[in-house]
């Protein structure tokens, strides 16, 4: 069968057709879509275009496809932990792509971040402070590797981020602590003292214990004064070589 729309991308549209279906509730979770040969025959397609329709959706976690007598596509149920990933990835490449400067990167970073400050004091549990105490034990090993401290950073303000109890924020904070927190280190890590940071992270950890979200947020100020300080050391450095 040849396809009689002569568009240029017509999966792209077939597969934004049904995305809209799910969005909008037409499609429900682990309801089943109609078979390739009903969604050929609705697009004026070809089987093989609604399949590389169906092969983007299911890229996107938005369908899952089984075999069988009683298979066929079906709606799934994305987790916020099953998006975070995709979300962290999109992020990174639109920085690295976009060459977004490090002021903006680091402004809209620790602008969310502050954001969760109140509520992460207020609602943190005894496994978020273990986490952020342990990670600042960490960060304060002797002869820990950049590489190592940076993945520490991050897994301290994840918890920070998680203590807050919002699974919205926690998606939505991914990109900026999970893809904006790298970049950022790659560029101050030079200029950075360890001590400085830690003892940034012990009063925002001590903070948060005590449920004074008004102190974790001053202390995070502190910490994007100081980040985007050093990175305009690191920058002159690169400029004066």
């Amino acid at each position: 069968m040849a396809d009689q729309n002569h568009s240029a991308d017509l999966p792209k549209e077939i597969a934004s057709a049904i995305r809209e279906a799910i969005v909008t509730g037409q499609l429900i979770v682990d309801e089943r879509l109609p078979s390739e040969t009903e969604l050929s025959e609705t697009f004026s397609v070809s089987r093989p275009t609604v399949r590389e329709a169906l092969k983007r959706l299911a890229a996107q976690n938005l369908i899952r496809t089984k075999r069988g007598a009683t298979g066929g596509a079906f709606v799934n149920r994305l987790s916020f932990e099953e998006a975070r990933g995709d979300l962290i990835t999109t992020s990174t490449l639109l920085l690295s792509m976009n060459e977004v400067d490090f002021d903006t990167a680091c402004e809209a970073r620790f602008t969310l971040e502050r954001a969760c400050a109140a509520l992460s004091a207020q609602r943190r549990t005894p496994d978020h402070l273990a986490t952020m105490r342990a990670e600042i034990t960490r960060q304060s090993q002797a002869g820990l590797s950049d590489e190592s401290f940076c993945a520490s950073d991050v897994a301290f303000h994840r918890a920070f981020v998680d203590a807050a109890h919002n699974p919205v924020l926690s998606w939505q904070l991914a990109a900026a602590v999970e893809a904006i927190e790298p970049l950022m280190n790659m560029i101050t890590y030079t200029q950075r003292d360890r001590t400085q940071v830690i003892d940034l992270h012990t009063e925002i950890a001590n903070a948060v214990e005590r449920r004074d979200g008004l102190a974790a947020d001053r202390a995070l100020q502190r910490l994007s004064s100081y980040t985007q300080d050093l990175a305009r050391k690191a920058m002159a450095q690169r400029k004066a070589r």
